[in-house]
């Protein structure tokens, strides 16, 4: 069967810049190397890497009614994503972010979260839902638990698998902001700080487990240089970084996420998806933006079969 994935959620128009030692003081300039544009968010940077590694996606969210929203529907549109659940606003701007990329490929960000936070359950487009093999929610914190599990209840009552990615910093505050929509998540995305501070666990391992508890299926977890852990109730797998000169570590979650999920919709183990996950990152750490490199899922095989790995801490 057709891996068919519906990403709802953060749709963000990024603008990059590369490299950014420091930001001038007053009115002086900078000569750098690079400014580019691209699409991201955990709805629209995940789908573009979906769609590189062969799944049927479509992006559903909302951005505003102007020229930068023009802008992210014809990248998405170009990367083979349908983009016809995407709901345009009036009076309320597409989110957008300037990033100034460090030369180790760390960025701060300058963010406007714009349309994203207008998306309410009754946008949700639920018969299409029912139709996906797979729903993967960005940014469910955007919404709240409570909403969230108004999208993700019907959709796992529709036999969809569910997963969801983090935007926001570990907090126990946002883990009970969260707490209506786990246990009806398949698989839970974050990164390693959001683990830690969410749970207030001391390793990382107890944290993922304590998600598990509060009813997440499987809990993969990237952890930058030092790759992925996945965790489910019985078994716990480390899996190691590729190791690859970073010029960006911008949608590099993004990246995991796509190549994890396109992984399980192959039939794939949850360590043989991380592994293809962490190949996915990968390749787009090594340019600028979410959308970099032109790989598909045969390259990225290859280059997780021929690349060295990082030794795990």
């Amino acid at each position: 069967m057709t891996q068919t994935v519906v990403t709802l959620g953060a749709h963000v128009f990024d603008v990059q810049v590369r490299p950014v030692e420091a930001i001038p003081e007053g009115q002086g300039a900078a000569l750098v190397e690079q400014i580019r544009f691209g699409p991201a968010g955990t709805a629209a940077g995940t789908a573009v890497t979906l769609a590189k590694l062969g799944a049927a996606v479509r992006t559903a969210g909302a951005i505003g009614a102007d020229p930068i929203g023009d802008l992210l529907l014809a990248m998405l549109a170009r990367h083979g994503v349908d983009t016809s659940l995407v709901l345009r606003r009036e009076g309320v701007q597409t989110s957008a972010s300037v990033l100034p990329i460090r030369p180790d490929g760390s960025r701060p960000a300058f963010h406007v979260p714009g349309a994203n936070l207008t998306y309410e359950p009754s946008d949700a487009p639920l018969g299409e839902i029912a139709r996906a093999t797979h729903l993967h929610l960005g940014g469910p914190e955007l919404m709240g638990g409570e909403k969230a599990a108004k999208i993700l209840a019907p959709a796992r009552a529709a036999g969809v698998v569910t997963s969801a990615d983090l935007l926001a910093p570990g907090d126990p505050g946002v883990l009970a902001w969260l707490a209506p929509a786990l246990s009806f998540l398949d698989y839970l995305l974050p990164n390693e700080d959001q683990v830690l501070g969410l749970t207030g666990a001391t390793t990382l391992e107890d944290g993922a487990r304590a998600l598990i508890e509060r009813g997440v299926g499987c809990v993969a977890v990237t952890r930058e240089a030092r790759g992925a852990l996945v965790v489910t109730a019985d078994e716990t797998t480390a899996v190691p970084a590729f190791a690859v000169p970073v010029v960006d570590t911008t949608g590099c979650g993004d990246a995991f996420s796509a190549g994890f999920l396109r992984g399980l919709g192959l039939g794939r183990s949850p360590r043989e998806a991380a592994v293809l996950g962490c190949a996915a990152a990968a390749l787009v750490a090594q340019g600028l933006g979410s959308d970099h490199g032109e790989f598909d899922l045969a390259a990225a095989d290859a280059f997780a079969a021929a690349t060295p790995v990082l030794e795990m801490a």
